[in-house]
């Protein structure tokens, strides 16, 4: 069984933690304890969560995780279309709206792969 850092999915979703650390730098100071602290917590917490649901090694509490880092990367994509509404996102860091959308992707496959497992767990 192969651990959370072999995911790629894992691997995405850090990559977009460390896009949107670097995005929020040169949000304004105002926003330091606002909108950015939220950003970050939000993406940190979609990586973190396929971790722990991996580690656990049972399928159900997997799925549970997944649908966390799921919920997470929805809250993060809204605080996204926020900093973009207000301005705070430039043409050369827009990537992070695609990089959101791909772990997006990877999380929908991820979840529809587990689904047979946590319906059926005898199979």
């Amino acid at each position: 069984m192969q651990g959370h850092k072999d995911l790629i999915v894992w691997q995405k979703a850090m990559d977009l933690v460390i896009a949107v650390y670097k995005l929020t730098r040169g949000f304004p100071k105002s926003e330091v304890y606002g909108l950015a602290s939220q950003m970050q917590r939000a993406a940190i917490s979609i990586p973190s969560n396929i971790a722990e649901g991996q580690g656990l090694k049972q399928t159900q509490a997997y799925g549970r995780h997944l649908a966390i880092a799921n919920g997470s990367l929805a809250e993060l994509e809204t605080q996204i279309e926020i900093a973009d509404r207000l301005g705070y996102l430039s043409a050369e860091n827009r990537s992070v709206i695609e990089r959101a959308t791909e772990v997006g992707r990877m999380l929908a496959g991820l979840r529809r792969s587990l689904r047979p497992r946590i319906l059926n767990p005898k199979s």
